[in-house]
């Protein structure tokens, strides 16, 4: 292969297990990364020096035909403009979890709000560091159960020069401390919560893609058929007693359970809660004030 689309043309030919779309969006990633090659590259076809090196594109070409993840084979992933290492031991940050972090820091962009905030099971960390850059003037926190993910998350922090105070936290373990008389009260740390939580239910499994179901950490992905909502009504409850009055909590939700999900946050007396859709149209966030 003498040239840039030649190279290209095999790499869409030899990707037989995605939409075609899909297969020709993987060869630019792979063309890019390894060869610093861009669209325009392939449009002109630029000829390749013959002392170019290349990876072993068979062995990668059969790593993708196996199902697994572009972003595990390449080492890393965009995010919000970013650059984010990811392995198997976090969740590949997906599109929708970046209008998530859009509504946070449209709320919180005025500089003199300093808010405190913190992201719940962090995973790549993509979420905390987006905001730790983009909202200067926060400060935020970042907690994980997962050793392997807060290492990934450390990482990702320490290239992209963003300040987040990582720790190891497990939420469905915290003990709130519960007020004795009524009009006793506990700290509040934070000003904003905001969390992309295990939401998939087990029996939605069997209509997911291989490349995640086999690829990516299902602690992260599932939780139990019998309670979908589990992790929300922890980081509602939590809230509770550690959420400034006027905090606002911020999820990323399943959508077939969006008025569930709703219905959560104020059953736990916070108000005006929203549902809010996605670009695609579909129930994917809650936004909650105590």
């Amino acid at each position: 292969m003498s040239s840039a689309r030649q190279l290209y043309q095999y790499l869409t030919s030899r990707i037989n297990v995605y939409p075609p779309k899909e297969t020709q969006a993987i060869a630019f990633m792979l063309l890019e990364h390894y060869l610093r090659l861009r669209n325009v590259d392939v449009l002109v076809d630029r000829p390749l020096p013959d002392s170019l090196v290349q990876p072993d594109w068979e062995s990668i070409i059969a790593r993708l035909n196996h199902n697994e993840p572009i972003q595990h084979i390449i080492g890393s992933t965009e995010f919000c403009g970013l650059t984010f290492r990811v392995s198997s031991s976090v969740l590949i940050p997906r599109p929708e979890t970046e209008e998530l972090v859009r509504l946070v820091t449209r709320d919180y962009a005025e500089p003199e709000d300093k808010p405190t905030i913190l992201d719940i099971g962090t995973g790549s960390g993509c979420i905390a560091i987006v905001l730790a850059r983009f909202l200067p003037h926060a400060s935020v926190h970042a907690w994980d159960v997962s050793e392997e993910a807060l290492a990934v998350a450390r990482e990702n922090a320490r290239q992209l020069l963003a300040d987040v105070h990582f720790a190891k936290q497990d939420m469905l373990s915290i003990a709130f401390p519960m007020p004795s008389t009524p009009d006793e009260t506990t700290p509040e740390a934070f000003d904003c919560l905001v969390s992309n939580p295990p939401y998939v239910t087990y029996a939605e499994a069997d209509h997911m893609r291989p490349n995640v179901l086999r690829f990516e950490p299902h602690e992260a992905l599932f939780v139990e058929d019998n309670d979908p909502l589990l992790f929300y009504k922890a980081i509602a409850d939590f809230g509770k007693y550690h959420l400034k009055a006027g905090g606002r909590c911020y999820v990323e939700i399943n959508e077939h359970f969006g008025a569930e999900t709703q219905n959560v946050f104020q059953e736990r007396g916070y108000g005006p809660v929203e549902l809010l859709r996605d670009i695609h149209g579909k129930d994917r966030f809650i936004r909650a004030v105590r």
